[in-house]
């Protein structure tokens, strides 16, 4: 009979393990990443957020369930992916590739935790009450790109001074646009230098924009801020160098894929802190009181191949500047 027990007992045991790691597995908190762009061009980016969790402990699959949305560069998708992953009711989620789902999430809910990541003054556009406490549901990371412009337009007076008109390509679906706009006129204005703005939103409308381009006979071109044109950076390089087009980017990973100067903040910075406080917040902390992060890292990336390839002749100057040289 004590055998008999025993291997009842036993099986007993066996049945309940998977019942008791299927509990574990459902009682793990389940993070929502929502991007507006592709998760092949942006999988380091995931992966950043990824170690920002990591750093306070969460690891995927783990102790921690992470459900993507991507919106694959259609903005028109992304409330319909925001309101898909509130109502899974996840513990957190994470609003990254710009402003739009950030809008669309606050749309959604007052209530889910959200994380930010954005090239705006989110004070400016009411995302949070004060940068120090935002007060409400939402916190996260600043990175001012679109205020960047004078640097950027400066850049390229020192590099081609005979530059003008100079290009400005926007897209006209991204909620910020006319602050992009504003800002690159400002920035012409100030060196006394035209500007040509031309729209894209869509990867089929890139040929006639660059096609503008030289109809203008624009001397350079600046690429404003928007996570659709990140996410088809290798195109975007590929045409200027067709067009024989100087241009600047906002982010490293332009010059990286062979575009001839970036300035702007660390993307990947900027995700890995986006981790840190969805971490952060599945630790009992609240977004009301957790401050938003202006990034303070910039990087001014030249690639040398690129103005060689062009016929520029990058002084030394501008060279020695630089956080880093593509040769």
């Amino acid at each position: 009979m004590r055998r008999r027990e025993f291997i009842r007992l036993l099986g007993g045991a066996a049945v309940a393990w998977p019942v008791g790691v299927r509990a574990q597995q459902q009682a793990m908190p389940v993070v929502g990443f929502l991007s507006t762009v592709s998760p092949r061009p942006f999988a380091h980016l995931a992966s950043a957020f990824r170690q920002g969790l990591s750093d306070v402990g969460y690891i995927e699959g783990q102790n921690v369930i992470i459900e993507y949305r991507w919106a694959e560069g259609d903005y028109g998708r992304v409330p319909a992916l925001a309101a898909d992953l509130i109502g899974r009711s996840v513990a957190v989620l994470a609003c990254t590739g710009g402003d739009v789902t950030l809008r669309a999430a606050r749309a959604a809910t007052s209530t889910i935790p959200l994380v930010f990541v954005t090239g705006s003054d989110p004070v400016e556009l009411d995302y949070v009450a004060s940068l120090n406490r935002p007060g409400g549901n939402a916190t996260g990371v600043t990175m001012l790109t679109t205020v960047l412009g004078a640097k950027r337009m400066g850049l390229l007076r020192e590099l081609i001074p005979r530059a003008d008109p100079i290009g400005v390509l926007v897209n006209p679906t991204f909620p910020i646009m006319p602050a992009i706009v504003q800002d690159a006129q400002r920035a012409a204005a100030s060196i006394g230098v035209r500007v040509v703005v031309l729209n894209a939103s869509v990867e089929n409308e890139f040929e006639a924009a660059f096609s503008e381009l030289v109809a203008n006979h624009v001397g350079a071109l600046m690429v404003g801020a928007d996570p659709f044109f990140n996410s088809r950076r290798d195109q975007l390089v590929a045409l200027a160098a067709r067009h024989q087009i100087p241009a600047i980017y906002e982010f490293r990973e332009f010059a990286a894929a062979g575009g001839l100067m970036s300035y702007g903040t660390s993307l990947a910075d900027a995700y890995q802190q986006v981790g840190n406080y969805t971490g952060r917040i599945l630790k009992g902390a609240k977004p009301a009181e957790l401050p938003v992060v202006q990034s303070a890292r910039f990087e001014f990336v030249i690639n040398l191949k690129t103005a060689k390839a062009l016929g520029i002749e990058v002084p030394h100057g501008l060279s020695a500047g630089a956080d880093e040289v593509i040769e």
